[in-house]
Parts: C-alpha cells; structure tokens; sequence
C-alpha cells in the first residue's frame, strides 16, 4: 500500500500558489520517491480585502491561521508563506522549519506611461481606452521618487511604505490601497486619483512579470502602458522577511525536519531569523511602520532598520553570522 501523500498547505492567490508550487518542485525534485500534493486553504487576509491594514484593523495572523490550524490538526504537513505575512510568535507546536533562498528586497514603484496615455486620447475608440483618460496623469521611463511632482498621489497598504514615502517626500499625498497584485496595478491603471503605487519585485518576479531596459513592466496579466522603477533599499527598507519564502511545520515531526534541512537555505535563514528578533525586540508585528534588511557581508550578518514608532530612527550592526537573534535584539536596542 502506497504511502499517503505529504500535504503542502497553501494561500489560494496567484502569489502564493507560485511559491508553494516552486516548493513543491523541490521536494519532489530531493524526494522523488515521496508523493506530495497541494493543499489550498482560504485565509482571513483573502477574505478581508476590504479591510484596512494602515488603520490596524486587521487581525494577527492575517494570512496564516488557517493555514496553521491545518498544521496543529494534521490536516497538513507543512505550510508555506511570504515570510513578511508570518508573526514573529507562532502558535505551540509549531516552528520555521526552513527558509528559502531569497529573491530581491527591493520594491517598485509603479506608474503609467504617459505617452502610452496620449496614444490612448488620440484615438479614444482604441479598445484599451476608458472614461475619463484625459484625466489620468503619466511620466516617461525610469522616474526616480524625487522626479514625481510635488502633490504627487502615491497608493500602498503598507504603513512601512507610507512612512519612508513621505520621509523621502514630505509632500506626497499617500492613500489606501488593497487588493492582490494584479488588482493594484490594474486599479492603478484605470483610475485617475493616484499617480503610482509600489510592490516588492520578488512578487513580481514569482508571477513572471519582467521590468524591461527602458523600464516597462510586463506579463500576461499586467496592464499596457505601465512603467516600473526599482527602489534602492537606501530609500525603501523592506519589511521583515520580503522576500523570503518560509515553511511552516510541526515541532518534534523528524520526517518532515529531515526534509525541510533539505529545502533550507542557510544564509537567508539567518538573514530573516535576525530581521524577526529585531521585529519581536521591537514589539511589532506586521504592521508596524518599521524597515529591516539582513545580508551576509564576508563571514558577518549586517543588519540595517528604521522605525517610525517615535519619530524617524535609523540604526545599523554587525555581528558573526552565527549570532542572528544576538543582532536583531542589538539592533533594536538602538532603536528603542
């Protein structure tokens, strides 16, 4: 009799089945003797696209409960998220089994093209044209942040976006912005109110979207006429995590710990550890208006972040790469 299949638990949207699909192509890719399958469970965060995250109004574990709940009642064997959507304190029972090998940290800042716009106008029964397109604004290629005019309307969801934006422009006009990637970009295509919006390339990347040399944004479900520019993390900390793609599992399960030492990318998994004992030293979650990036320099772990909780902060430090907990807490000592 075969053994039963080990089940991969997953969010329902594009993003996520592109990872736990890239996941499940590296278990069966070290395992092949093994039979894994997918498992899609809905989460809250799917259900509350309506919900506004720089109010705080949404609840912890926006985008893993459920998938968590699978986990603790064997109903999965492992689970696999955007590292930046997973709380720094799981549930009993539970820990990061492994981490993958991360993808860019940086962030884009998305915005129309203007002369695709002006095409658009000179030929209004042109089947892309819309209502109301002589009042939708564009810029030319590879506009920097400060190249945006002043007054500028700037669309995140992120209240860590919102507050390096307006740092950097003190006067940009920053609103809400919901939605799954395509629907951003779509929304921000069509409507007049906003001028650009910003979404982190790892994500952009896994859906197989592609910025071009003159800086166009391209795939199957992206919009015509958009331009990306790729934010330096001088000017845009990521958040904790971005992306990371992390494994969820049950602590004390040997057969699934002997694989995920197989998926695990050791360097990024310091990386993050010491983003998340920053984050927890800080008290935050997800949420929280704060920036953190790792990276190994040589043989030491780096870590630079900024906080938004008293002001604007800034701090930075080293230490071995075996010490990630060590420098999150350190870091986050400045900063306290």
């Amino acid at each position: 009799m075969p053994s039963p299949s080990i089940l991969i638990a997953t969010r329902g949207s594009a993003l996520a089945l592109a990872q736990a699909n890239a996941v499940l192509a590296q278990c069966r890719k070290a395992f092949p003797r093994l039979a894994f399958e997918l498992k899609i469970i809905k989460t809250t965060g799917d259900k509350l696209q309506t919900a506004s995250m720089a109010q705080g109004d949404l609840p912890k574990g926006l985008f893993t409960k459920e998938l968590e709940v699978a986990l603790l009642k064997h109903r999965a064997d492992l689970a696999v998220h955007s590292l930046k959507d997973l709380p720094t304190g799981l549930p009993a029972g539970l820990k990061l089994g492994a981490v993958g090998k991360r993808e860019d940290v940086r962030d884009v800042l998305i915005y129309r093209d203007q002369e695709f716009l002006k095409a658009q106008e000179a030929n209004p029964d042109a089947e892309e044209w819309t209502p109301g397109q002589a009042e939708r604004r564009g810029f030319g290629p590879k506009l920097p942040l400060g190249g945006f005019p002043k007054g500028a309307t700037i669309a995140t969801s992120s209240t860590r976006r919102k507050a390096q934006l307006l740092a950097a422009r003190p006067d940009l006009n920053v609103i809400e912005l919901r939605g799954n990637v395509t629907t951003r970009m779509q929304k921000l295509a069509e409507r007049a109110e906003m001028d650009g919006t910003l979404l982190a390339l790892a994500g952009l990347k896994r859906l197989n979207f592609r910025i071009t040399d003159d800086g166009r944004l391209l795939g199957d479900a992206v919009p015509e006429g958009l331009f990306a520019t790729l934010l330096d993390v001088d000017v845009m900390l990521p958040c904790v995590g971005q992306a990371a793609v992390g494994i969820e599992i049950r602590e004390h399960d040997e057969r699934i710990e002997t694989l995920c030492a197989r998926l695990n990318h050791y360097n990024t998994h310091q990386c993050v550890t010491a983003e998340r004992a920053f984050l927890s030293a800080m008290g935050g979650g997800c949420q929280s208006p704060v920036g953190a990036y790792a990276e190994v320099v040589q043989d030491q772990l780096r870590l630079r972040a900024v906080s938004f909780l008293q002001g604007c902060r800034r701090a930075e430090a080293k230490r071995s790469l075996k010490e990630p907990v060590e420098l999150g807490n350190e870091v986050a000592a400045q900063l306290r």
